[in-house]
């Protein structure tokens, strides 16, 4: 075992999505000496969720540390998308001060201006760095000022507006004061994390108070919990008490076994001391705000405050003809859980059951992102379920209707700036900046309800060919908006309904084809009900996928003509929750995505037509 040092700094990184905060942590730890020099290190090693390795992006925070100059620097790898705003608030209480990273082209993003509020709030001093320096089109000074306007706008005092900026490359591994310099190493870097980061007050010797900002679970250990000690310090197998809040009673436990982050691994210590970031095992009682104290002096510390959620989905058990046939876990019972094991986890989910069905369960969340990395996550847990469309969280203030409205960036190519605001304007978008740069790209800066931008990440890919980059965050609730003739965010396009159940026929798709485009390809499975593509006109459309060519015993020259299917549009979880309607769901399997519509069967869809949950 070792014993902790008492010379630490604790920081965490945020930015925008995409703007380099885990390649950055490769170099740190690279060059700090972390890593032996002739080990095989992966890219992005902090990305170790395989949905993150997958998609590109940070979704859940993790810690290590580093070592420089007999310093052990904590530093916490944070998610840069808004939706996992929640992760980044409860780690900003385990920290001393945050570099602040933005990208040298693009700016202070949406994402950016969220987090950034929070920070200036808890009275950081932020470290901006500006990275990707070694970019072509870079504007590292523009990007200065457009920091120092942002820090203006969120009501930053003189002290945070007189903030230190680093110039980096993390993808070539140097840092510099000078925004010319291209080449170098990071200690730039490190000196201005030691220089600029304070060091935590030695309250060593006061009671204990030590709050948990995450939990993990071990088949090994158990229930592991995460977070920095406050005051005083912890021992294994110290009697501690557990409080949930400052009013909560004190309930007895002890600690196991503490360990504390060397690099990437976990290291066991005797004893950790005040400030410094731990992970304790032993107690099966605690949750995400737990506070533990030293018994002789309780002092519960308020339970996390984290932004309430704006958008909702209903989950429950898929009901369709194939289900049951691909997922371990397809009852309620089960599907509740797994919901209940999440929310102790992730304080940003709430979970209700439905006011007129106990069996359907409304999960809700801080966006699309957010829910639908928990319906994969279930989904390759073996999870079977139905989901419904999202919808937004209305609030009733003084008799008044309230919805959420969020700010949106897109930045996309001159010539696709007509068709994408005139789609903006039909969902309800407000225009508040318009920006061209020299390259013919236009930034264009929206206000919009929240509801309008559901369904919209899949059109804005196709109206600008995946040239397009698109952003938004939740700006507050405002008067519900009712200005336009249009129900915003609903699709305008019907769908292709098949009639019948069994295998879909290449013949038939063919002919199906001048329908519109299709979900599904030859000798896929189908069922009454289910939905098999995009109609090209505004209504629904009953269809047969299955019906073959009718033989004759005449053969004649030239009667049989060359079958060629264009290639079906691929679902992902994405494109089916956007895609759908209020009268229909998604159908989650370990292997499939399935559109459907709510009731199967054409004499129910009538009759319900407008009494579905």
């Amino acid at each position: 075992m070792l014993k902790t040092k008492r010379s630490f700094r604790n920081i965490a990184i945020i930015a925008h999505v995409d703007h380099g905060k885990t390649t950055l942590i490769d170099h740190l730890l690279r060059q700090s000496g972390t890593f032996r020099k002739n080990q095989n290190i992966n890219a992005r090693i902090m990305d170790s969720n395989e949905i993150e390795k997958e998609r590109g992006i940070t979704i859940f925070s993790k810690n290590c540390s580093i070592e420089y100059n007999g310093t052990r620097i904590n530093i916490i790898d944070t998610p840069g998308h808004a939706d996992f705003g929640g992760e980044v608030e409860r780690i900003l209480s385990m920290v001393d001060n945050v570099l602040l990273l933005i990208d040298a082209v693009e700016g202070p993003m949406p994402q950016t201006r969220f987090v950034t509020r929070k920070v200036l709030k808890l009275g950081f001093k932020p470290i901006v760095v500006v990275n990707k320096i070694d970019r072509s089109n870079a504007r590292p000074e523009w990007v200065v000022d457009a920091t120092f306007d942002l820090f203006d706008k969120l009501c930053a005092t003189e002290e945070q507006l007189d903030f230190p900026v680093i110039y980096t490359s993390a993808l070539h591994g140097y840092a510099n004061e000078n925004s010319k310099a291209r080449q170098g190493n990071m200690i730039p870097l490190f000196e201005a994390i030691l220089k600029y980061v304070p060091v935590h007050k030695d309250n060593s010797n006061n009671p204990l108070q030590l709050q948990i900002i995450s939990l993990e679970y071990s088949s090994y250990l158990g229930k592991i919990g995460i977070g920095r000690i406050l005051s005083g310090r912890i021992k294994s197998l110290q009697d501690v008490v557990i409080m949930n809040g400052p009013d909560d009673k004190p309930n007895k436990a002890k600690i196991n076994q503490i360990r504390v982050f060397k690099g990437l691994d976990r290291v066991l210590v005797n004893e950790a001391l005040s400030g410094d970031i731990v992970l304790i095992t032993g107690i099966e009682e605690i949750c995400i705000g737990s506070t533990i104290c030293d018994p002789s002096k309780p002092n519960g510390l308020p339970m996390l405050n984290i932004d309430e959620p704006t958008l909702t989905i209903n989950f429950m058990v898929n009901n369709s003809p194939l289900a049951g046939r691909e997922g371990k876990f397809i009852t309620t019972r089960q599907i509740k859980n797994r919901l209940d094991h999440e929310i102790k986890n992730n304080i940003g989910l709430r979970v209700t059951q439905n006011k007129h069905d106990d069996s359907i369960y409304e999960v809700s969340g801080r966006g699309e992102l957010h829910l639908t990395i928990l319906i994969e996550n279930m989904r390759r847990e073996g999870y079977e379920l139905s989901v419904s469309r999202p919808r937004v969280i209305f609030k009733t203030l003084n008799g008044e209707l309230y919805e959420p409205y969020e700010n949106l960036f897109v930045d996309i190519e001159e010539i696709n700036q007509g068709i994408i605001m005139q789609k903006l304007n039909y969902r309800g978008g407000d225009l508040k900046n318009i920006e061209i740069n020299e390259k013919e790209r236009v930034r264009l800066e929206y206000r919009i309800p929240s509801r309008g931008l559901i369904g919209f990440q899949n059109e804005f890919i196709t109206l600008t060919r995946g040239t397009g980059l698109i952003s938004h965050v939740f700006e507050e609730y405002a008067p519900f908006y009712n200005k336009s003739k249009y129900d915003l965010g609903k699709r305008r396009n019907g769908v292709l309904i098949s009639q019948y159940s069994g295998k879909a026929v290449a013949y038939s798709l063919w002919k199906l084809q001048d329908r519109g485009r299709l979900f599904i390809n030859h000798n896929d499975l189908v069922y009454e009900g289910m939905i098999i593509g995009i109609h090209s006109r505004d209504n629904d459309l009953l269809v047969n996928p299955i019906k073959e060519k009718q033989l004759t015993n005449i053969r004649s020259s030239g009667s049989d003509e060359a079958i060629q299917l264009i290639s079906p549009i691929k679902i992902t979880l994405e494109y089916a929750i956007e895609f759908i309607n209020d009268d229909e769901l998604v159908e989650i399997t370990p292997k499939n995505i399935r559109l459907r519509k709510r009731f199967l069967k054409e004499n129910e869809r009538k009759k319900k037509l407008h009494k579905f949950t």
